[in-house]
Order: C-alpha cells, then sequence, then structure tokens
C-alpha cells in the first residue's frame, strides 16, 4: 500500500465520504483514510489523479512535501522526517479563512445596525457578500454533492441557506454561513492542534549523526548507518541508533524512549537507545541496529499507527452518522409538509424551521466526539514512555477492571538478595563465605557476595573447591573443610533443634536458604528472595485507587513465597506453582468475571499475554515486548502504568460525555421545532457549540494533572 499524507480534511464526516468515494474508484477497495493522522493509504494501481480530484471536491489535497512509501510494519518509520515538516500552505489557508470571516462578520453587522435605514438593495448586497466570502467553498461543495446526490453537511447548508434566502431571511441566512464558516474554521484547528501534539513527539528522531571513519569525522543522514559504524555523539546532541558505548563517560536523557526524566549514566560498555540525548561528555558509540530497526523508529512507527485504528465507539458512531443524517432529512420534510397541510400551517414559518432541521443533521460535532481525545490520550501516554498501540487499546485500558501481573521482574526486580542472615559463628561466618562464593557466578553467590561487600568484609581465595549439583560447594579456605549450600548438602552433620527450627521459620517465609557448616556445626544461614521493587506496593495501592477492583499476582515460584510477595505489595490473590500454560487457564479464569490485562516481560508471558483481553509488557525498550504486547511500559517498572490506566478512564468518559453533549444539544434544537421555536442560527450554534465543547473538553487529556 502507499501511503499520503492529506492536507486540508474540513471535518471527520466528510473523510468518511471522501474514503467512501474513493473505495469505488477501480482498486480503490482497500483505501483508506484516516482524519486523526491524516492519512491516505492506497492501492498502487488506484489512479493518483482521480483520488487528488475526489480530494479536491472538500479542499484537501495531498502534502507535496510527503511521498509514497511503502507501508509494511518498520519500514520508512519517519525515514526522511518528511511528515513533520510544518505546513505552511495549510497555515496561510487558515488565516485566509480568518480574513474572509472577519470582513464577513464585518459586513453583517453593519448590515443589521443599518436597518432601515439604508435601501434594502444595499443591505441584501452587504448579506450576500457577507454569505459568498465566509461560504463560498461550501457552496461549491454542496451543489457537487447534490447533483452526485450525496448528502452531507455542505450538502445540507447549501439548502438550508438557499432555501432561506428564497423565502427572504437575508439576516438569518448571512449569520448561519458566518457561524459555519467558524464552526469549520475551529473544527480544523482543533483536529490539527491534536495531530501537532503527536508530531511534537514524533520530532524526538534524530536525523544526522557525525561518523567516525578511518580518523575522520563526517555527517551522514541515520538511514545510511549500518551495524559496527561508530559515532561520535557531543553533548546536546541526540545518538543516533541503538548502540553501545565504547569510549567515553556521560549521563544520557531517555525520555523520548522511556518517559524518564532523570538522567542515566552511560560509560564503556553501556547500551543506549537512539532518539536519548547527550548530555555532558563526548561519547563514541558502536551502532548495534539501523535507524529503521531502532527502539525509537519502532515506537514512533507505531505511535503514528494507533492514531488509524478505530475503536468499537468510534466504528459505532461513524455507522450511527450513516443513518442519522437521511432520518433528519425526512424529519425536515416532514417539519416542512405536515403543519401546513394538516393544520394549516403558515408555509414560510414552517419551511423555515424545515430548513433549519436540515442544519440540525450536521454529525460532525458527533463524530469529532471520540478521535481528539484518543490522539490525546495516545500522546499523552507516549511521552510518559506508555506505549499504546492503537486507540482500541486505550478504550480496553479504560474498562479494565482486573491486572494479571508475573511476579519476577515485575512486581520484583528479578534480582535475588539476602534478606535475612543468622550468624552463629560471626568471626567465619562471613569471611567463609565470602571466599567461597567468590569464584562463583550463580545468582545466589552475587546476592551474598553483595552483602558480604555491603558488610566491609575481608575474605582470602579458597585453597580447593569443588560443586556438589542439587547441594552446594565443599571448600578447604585456610587447611579447613567448609560446606556452603542447602540443607541436603548439610548431611555430615546431626542439626541441632533450636537451629532446625530457625530453618523452618525461614522457609515458612518463602525464603531460599544458604547454609555454611564446618565439620562439627552450621555457622550461619542465608535467607535469599527476588528483591521486591520499591515501587511496587504504592503502584498496587494506586491501580486500586484508579478503579482496578482485582489485582492478581501469578508465579511459578512456591505458593509461600508468592502470598509472602503478595502480603507485602497489596495484590488481591495470588497463584504460586504455575507452569506458562497454568498461567494462560488462570488469565481465561479471571476472564470469565471481568476484563483482565496480563503484566509481563514480553518473552516468557507471550502466551498469557496473548489471553489476556490485553497484553501489557515490560520492555526497557526491548524487541520482544515492543512486538508481542498491545501496550508496553517502555521503563523497567511499574510507576507510570497507574497514570495510564486513569489517562485511559478519563478518556473513555470524556467521549461518552462529548457523545451526550453532542445528542443532547441536538435533541433540544429538534424540539424546539414543535411549538416554532427552532431558527437557523439555533440551530448552526447547537453545533458549533457542541464541535467547540468536545474539541475542548477532549484537550483536556493533554494538560490534565501528573498522578507521579
Amino acid at each position: 500500500m502507499n501511503e499520503y499524507r492529506v492536507k486540508g480534511l474540513s471535518c471527520g464526516n466528510c473523510a468518511l465520504g471522501l474514503e467512501q468515494q474513493i473505495k469505488q474508484l477501480e482498486h480503490g477497495e482497500s483505501a483508506s483514510l484516516s482524519y486523526n493522522s491524516g492519512k491516505l493509504k492506497l492501492d498502487p494501481r488506484v489512479s493518483l489523479p482521480d483520488v487528488e480530484q475526489i480530494l479536491k471536491s472538500d479542499h484537501a489535497y495531498i502534502d507535496l512535501h510527503s511521498h509514497p512509501a511503502q507501508h509494511n510494519k518498520h519500514e520508512h518509520a519517519h525515514e526522511s522526517n518528511h511528515d513533520h515538516t510544518h505546513d505552511h500552505s495549510h497555515e496561510h489557508g487558515n488565516s485566509k479563512m480568518v480574513k474572509l470571516l472577519i470582513v464577513s462578520a464585518i459586513l453583517y453587522g453593519v448590515a443589521y445596525i443599518s436597518g432601515d435605514q439604508v435601501y434594502s438593495g444595499i443591505q441584501i448586497g452587504m448579506y450576500a457578500a457577507a454569505i459568498v466570502l465566509s461560504g463560498y467553498s461550501t457552496f461549491v461543495r454542496g451543489l457537487r454533492n447534490l447533483f452526485a446526490l450525496r448528502f452531507n453537511i455542505d450538502t445540507l447548508m447549501t439548502i438550508a441557506l438557499a432555501g432561506a434566502v428564497a423565502i427572504g431571511e437575508w439576516k438569518e441566512a448571512t449569520l448561519v454561513a458566518v457561524l459555519f464558516g467558524l464552526n469549520e474554521l475551529l473544527e480544523g484547528l482543533g483536529m490539527e492542534k491534536a495531530r501537532r501534539s503527536m508530531e511534537t513527539l514524533l520530532k524526538a528522531a534524530p536525523k544526522e549523526a557525525v561518523k567516525l571513519e578511518n580518523g575522520r569525522e563526517a555527517v551522514v543522514p541515520i538511514s545510511s548507518l549500518t551495524i559496527g559504524d561508530l559515532v561520535i555523539v557531543k553533548p546536546g546532541e541526540k545518538i543516533p541508533s541503538d548502540g553501545v558505548v565504547m569510549s567515553g563517560k556521560s549521563s544520557v536523557n531517555e525520555a523520548a524512549i522511556t518517559g524518564e526524566a532523570l538522567p542515566i549514566e552511560k560509560e564503556n560498555g553501556a547500551p543506549v537507545f537512539g532518539g536519548s540525548i547527550n548530555n555532558e561528555g563526548v561519547l563514541h558509540i558502536r551502532i548495534e541496529k539501523a535507524y529503521k530497526d531502532s527502539s525509537l523508529a519502532k515506537i514512533l512507527h507505531l505511535v503514528e499507527e494507533a492514531q488509524e485504528t478505530k475503536t468499537p465507539t468510534e466504528l459505532f458512531i461513524n455507522k450511527f452518522a450513516k443513518y442519522y443524517t437521511p432520518i433528519i432529512m425526512m424529519v425536515s420534510v416532514l417539519v416542512i409538509l405536515v403543519p401546513p397541510l394538516l393544520v394549516g400551517g403558515d408555509w414560510s414559518k414552517w419551511v423555515y424551521q424545515g430548513l433549519a432541521v436540515l442544519i440540525v443533521g450536521c454529525p460532525c460535532a458527533l463524530i469529532l466526539s471520540s478521535p481528539i481525545a484518543i490522539v490525546s490520550g495516545i500522546t499523552r501516554n507516549a511521552r510518559n514512555g506508555i506505549l499504546i498501540k492503537g486507540g482500541v487499546f486505550l478504550e480496553q485500558l479504560g474498562k479494565i477492571d482486573t491486572i494479571a501481573f508475573d511476579k519476577t521482574g515485575t512486581i520484583t526486580k528479578g534480582e535475588p538478595h539476602v534478606e535475612k542472615m543468622i550468624v552463629y559463628r560471626e568471626q567465619q561466618f562471613l569471611a567463609v563465605a565470602g571466599s567461597i562464593e567468590s569464584t562463583s557466578s550463580h545468582p545466589l553467590a552475587k546476592a551474598i557476595m553483595k552483602k558480604v561487600a555491603e558488610l566491609g568484609v575481608d575474605f582470602m581465595a579458597p585453597d580447593e573447591i569443588q560443586t556438589i549439583s542439587g547441594r552446594g560447594i565443599t571448600a578447604v579456605v585456610q587447611g579447613k573443610p567448609y560446606w556452603l549450600g542447602n540443607e541436603q548438602g548439610m548431611e555430615h552433620l546431626t542439626i541441632p533443634a533450636d537451629v532446625q527450627t530457625q530453618i523452618d521459620d525461614l522457609k515458612n517465609e518463602g525464603l531460599t536458604l544458604v547454609l555454611l557448616a564446618d565439620k562439627e556445626q552450621v555457622l550461619g544461614m542465608f535467607g535469599i528472595a527476588d528483591e521486591i521493587r520499591d515501587e511496587s506496593k504504592t503502584v498496587i495501592a494506586e491501580l486500586h485507587r484508579a478503579g482496578i477492583r482485582k489485582t492478581v499476582m501469578l508465579t511459578g515460584d512456591h505458593q509461600k513465597t508468592a502470598e509472602k510477595v503478595a502480603k507485602s505489595v497489596g495484590v488481591t490473590s495470588t497463584f504460586g506453582n504455575l507452569l506458562p500454560e497454568d498461567k494462560v487457564n488462570r488469565i481465561k479464569q479471571l476472564s470469565l468475571h471481568g476484563k483482565v490485562a496480563m503484566i509481563g516481560d514480553g518473552i516468557n508471558d507471550a502466551p498469557a499475554l496473548a489471553t489476556a483481553q490485553l497484553g501489557i509488557a515490560m520492555g526497557k525498550g526491548t524487541d520482544s515486548a515492543i512486538e508481542t504486547a498491545d501496550i508496553v511500559l517502555m521503563q523497567d517498572h511499574l510507576g507510570k502504568l497507574p497514570e495510564a490506566v486513569s489517562v485511559a478512564k478519563r478518556v473513555n468518559s470524556i467521549i461518552r460525555f462529548n457523545i451526550g453533549v453532542s445528542l443532547g444539544l441536538k435533541l433540544v434544537a429538534l424540539l424546539l421545532t414543535i411549538p416554532g421555536w427552532l431558527t437557523l442560527w439555533m440551530a448552526i450554534l447547537s453545533d458549533m457549540g457542541a464541535t467547540i465543547f468536545v474539541t475542548l473538553v477532549s484537550f483536556t487529556v493533554l494538560i490534565g494533572p501528573n498522578k507521579r
């Protein structure tokens, strides 16, 4: 599919109409036009001049700064940044429209104030000039649509204004034309602002890099970089693509990828993300991924894609709008005909009422109820390093009432640490344990060595060492034999009852035990656990406050270990000893009683992520997480999750509120026809007021308070 950027789309309903017309062209069945992102996707065989002609009917056009791109998962993901250039022609069009509306408003004001003091022909001339200046483009589009029997807002406005002029309502017709022009301008600006907020986010993409080759520096476009290239990044510059620091030391701002404001220290061997900003030192970086495969390129591509997916609510609104306008047109005809024919009403009065009803038939505010709020919500979360792959997933996140967590690496750090230590022989215990474990790379050994280092204990290298599978290690330190490991490794001893009681107590707490003994007795023991993340307890509490009814922890660990972690962080229930297929079954059971999101690391939890209504991966930019889940937390913690849930719930409530306001104002306008009180300007204000209102309310998603 070829992809184009379309400018000048006047409203969501009009974009739907244009899409339907393009679909009717030869090979156009698969075409899609997104009002949210302003993107048009076309089969390469579709006649572009025919498409341009259809777009021209709505004063829309294909942006000449953009070029067709093959649409696949990663290719051209902001390769040239052409999509993000400021469109001066569109800005010029807006300023021209503002000037025309000001002139039209002045003409209307002069004609209205002058009243009977001037010749009626001059007054009508001023009204006519104001109508033409503010509504010329509407009339042209409306007449074209009328001849093609397409009934959108332009067609309805053209019929209504022509009818008003025909019955001599010049003043009303002029006011409606000016208000409608203002409404169109504001509606276009509203969606443009939502797109601009997204484009500001997308500007994180770097454009050039300083490549080091044969000792020489050369500025090259990032698209030319290949794996293995060496680049220099100076203070204040963006890192061009994912890579590894080869030399230099600096702090790096990774906010564009993770949403974290605090800089991260980087030195030799440290991984870096493309798009992050180098703060102070000079870094030499070896490129590990071509830019189009980098974390940032994938994020930006997926964020853009997210704008184009239609949510169930949007699909319903679009379907509703298809039937709404024809029904209103039938109501308009009945309003014109029934009172004069059945009860002898005045034809002029009821024709006027019927024309006003036609204007109420515009579904623009209704169609605008959702897209600005959706784009704002996706943008807000993306700025926080939370990648939501589509409006449908944002809407789903707002409906979730149960969240299931993997334990290791999600609620916990996935790193063992010494939680408890019982010492019987203080002088020997830590020194000998450090001596033995210093030779091992086992995760439990690392936890013990970290504790030894914290306490500043000196130790010597062991004389001899031997690993016994499933039991631990035997070693000789300073000529004396020692045994380090689990209970099975202590078979040479008779463990006293009081020591056994302490062993049992630690096991009951869900701790993994490492004992140290010499020939005669146990010298001490370490109780080791997976370290709970500092923020986990706070996050769980905030999720419950945000409306999540049930939090569940699923883990392959022992049930007692799971219960201990669950109790300390505050999840409502936990299940231990689970294999991957057991996690899937638990998710299915939970789904019978609510809407479930599953949070994991995107690799070993993939089956459970796929089974849940919503899969959320903790990524820190990892490829597997970005590919697997519906939502990706680009940090390596859950800290931003409660805000994401709150934003999603807020977006859903705003959309519901917007729909209620849009339909409510129209219903009030229609009810005013019963006593014959509906006027043309009331009808246009019911739509205009709703449009402005839903736009402003939708923008509150972007400027709302941060939770953390």
